[in-house]
């Protein structure tokens, strides 16, 4: 009897150490992530700094910098998102009909909206400089 006493003691330890653990990982996580991306940002720019010591000319170090900036330098295409995002939200909406349930039915359902909001907006803002040129002329043409 006594040592079911401590199998249960154990047994209710580990559960509380498992939920803890649980709580746990939603700031281990994301801490850790901005932590790896600190020091990814730290040592390229370690390295920029060795580079453009040993650099004589100054265009060089320009293209340097150009090779390290991570922006896009195109602009987002809703359209293509938009219609990616209406077929994840059809797929979901037909996994929750034939597999899950009513909610992920609704949840399909929101998605599939949204990809359609995206694509419509897409279509009502150019986003392409040839798109902008073209509305510009047409425009200007009325």
């Amino acid at each position: 009897m006594l040592r079911l006493r401590y199998i249960y003691k154990i047994h209710k330890l580990m559960e509380y150490i498992i939920t803890l653990f649980g709580m746990l990982i939603g700031v281990i996580i994301p801490v850790s992530v901005f932590y790896w991306k600190y020091k990814e940002g730290k040592d390229k720019n370690k390295t920029i700094v060795e580079i453009s010591k040993n650099l004589d000319d100054s265009s060089k170090l320009e293209e340097l910098l150009a090779i390290f900036d991570e922006r896009k330098k195109e602009p987002i295409d809703y359209r293509r998102n938009g219609i990616i995002t209406t077929f994840v939200g059809i797929g979901l909406f037909l996994l929750g009909y034939y597999a899950i349930g009513n909610i992920l039915k609704g949840v399909g359902a929101l998605i599939a909206l949204i990809g359609f909001g995206t694509m419509i907006a897409g279509y009502l803002y150019p986003n392409t400089g040839k798109e902008l040129t073209d509305a510009v002329e047409k425009y200007e043409k009325e």
